[in-house]
């Protein structure tokens, strides 16, 4: 049974999540309706993916323009053969924007069908091939070189290996197997690589995988707007407190030029080495990054040893808090299986890094804090907490100034919100067909990237120079 689709989320988080917009929104009765139409267009948006790919120039180690050459020759050694724009933000100018086609509506679909799990189906909607792992039903007869129609099974219902699969599924386009169905559930050790190359998909997209990678960093929109509200100069000691895969760490790092210092903190171990891969890979050395509980990262003043975590208070001219969030903006998710227990559990552990991050920073400092999600507790309702009980914070404009205001509902004056950015992906659409491919609708493209994008939440604060 295909869907069109639209988040499916557990009933009491969606449950949660409508109250939550819907009271920020309703200032009368009569807006009730809109702000219901608003939350049901924001779940359909985060089922899709954004209207642009958007890649991130190592300035380091190139110009943008030698870069946006170089990808333009890539580009179009790529199968689909389509010569495609490659648009310069003209605010964040370090930022490059591919435009994603779709959803394409008249592909036609085959009676050979390989069923993929929901996190496969976001990448495919991304612009992936689909891989063996990925793969959990195909049909009985299926060889490699066949013709086939791949959907997304977003409520897992589908068992491993079943030779046919009639429940809630998503059309993600079709593909040539690489794989026939007795290599891929034969029982021999588990297979890897592509199962499918997509030949049709519904949202067309470039493919990035080791596309100069030292040059290109794939990174959303919003997550590469962050760093430039940081504004990192050369010379300075900058903390990113959570710091995984290192988007924003390298990006740090190369925005001040690879002079000074930039500590990375991750919790996990994997991912720190993750962190240190990316920054020798884009050729930065400024970087060090540490497998160090964020939480724990101030040390009693007279047992800091400076160099290492914990670090002592007053430490960092500029600190980034990332903080580990729910996620709930990422595009494009077909489901979330997070419980309501497990929705609500994030904003307990931001506060604790956002006191520890006030502490570490030096007297005149900015703090960065950051999320990519859309819920009011994790964002908004974050700051009013932060500014009622960290008096030493003072939240900022921000420059440069792409996103939205901050939603009511937090407690957050007009004034306070407006120096926010918030990225909301309903907000496009609420006087257009969602529907509508990316081609039908009359919007400059830069606005479009701006707005249909992840979605995301930016706070800038300063440290009073006297407490």
């Amino acid at each position: 049974m295909p869907v069109v689709p639209k988040l499916a989320l557990r009933p009491e988080v969606e449950d949660y999540l409508r109250e939550s917009f819907v009271n920020a929104e309703v200032v009368t009765a009569s807006d009730k309706q809109e702000a219901e139409r608003n939350f049901e267009a924001l779940l359909t948006q985060l089922s899709r993916p954004p209207s642009f790919t958007t890649v991130r120039v190592n300035t380091h180690l190139a110009s943008v323009q030698h870069v946006k050459d170089l990808l333009l020759n890539e580009l179009e050694k790529q199968p689909d053969g389509r010569r495609v724009p490659v648009l310069q933000h003209p605010v964040l100018q370090d930022v490059l924007l591919i435009p994603v086609l779709g959803p394409r509506k008249n592909i036609k679909k085959h009676p050979c069908e390989v069923i993929v799990g929901a996190q496969c189906g976001n990448a495919v909607f991304r612009g992936a091939h689909v891989y063996v792992p990925g793969i959990v039903s195909a049909s009985k007869f299926m060889k490699a070189g066949d013709v086939v129609s791949v959907y997304s099974d977003i409520k897992g219902k589908c068992k491993k290996g079943a030779k046919e699969f009639d429940g809630t599924k998503v059309f993600l386009g079709n593909g040539i197997s690489e794989r026939s169905r007795k290599e891929i559930f034969g029982g021999l050790p588990e297979l890897k690589g592509i199962g499918v190359r997509m030949t049709e998909p519904v949202y067309l997209s470039p493919s990035f995988d080791n596309v100069l990678p030292t040059y290109l960093f794939l990174q959303n929109l919003p997550s590469a707007l962050v760093t430039h509200v940081l504004n990192p100069q050369p010379g300075e000691k900058i903390l990113d407190m959570c710091a995984a895969p290192g988007g924003k760490t390298t990006h740090i790092a190369a925005r001040m030029h690879d002079q000074g210092e930039v500590i990375a903190l991750d919790k996990i171990s994997n991912k720190v080495e993750k962190i240190k891969q990316n920054a020798s890979l884009l050729g930065l050395r400024s970087i060090r990054a540490f497998c160090f509980d964020g939480t724990k990262a101030l040390a009693p003043e007279r047992t800091g040893v400076g160099g290492e975590p914990p670090f002592l208070p007053e430490s960092f001219d500029r600190v980034l808090l990332d903080a580990p969030c729910s996620g709930m903006g990422q595009r494009p998710c077909l489901v979330c299986a997070w419980t309501l227990k497990e929705v609500t559990s994030y904003p307990p552990l931001q506060r604790k890094l956002l006191a520890v991050a006030a502490q570490l920073l030096k007297p005149g400092g900015v703090l960065v804090y950051s999320t990519c999600t859309v819920t009011l507790a994790e964002n908004e309702a974050q700051v009013a907490w932060a500014l009622a009980t960290l008096p030493c914070l003072q939240l900022q404009p921000q420059e440069p100034r792409v996103g939205g205001a901050g939603l009511a509902g937090a407690g957050l004056s007009l004034e306070q919100r407006q120096q926010l950015q918030r990225f909301h992906p309903a907000a496009p659409f609420q006087d257009a067909d969602p529907a509508a491919p990316s081609g039908a609708r009359e919007e400059d493209p830069i606005q479009l990237a701006n707005k249909d994008c992840i979605g995301f939440f930016i706070a800038k604060f300063v440290k009073c120079k006297s407490t």
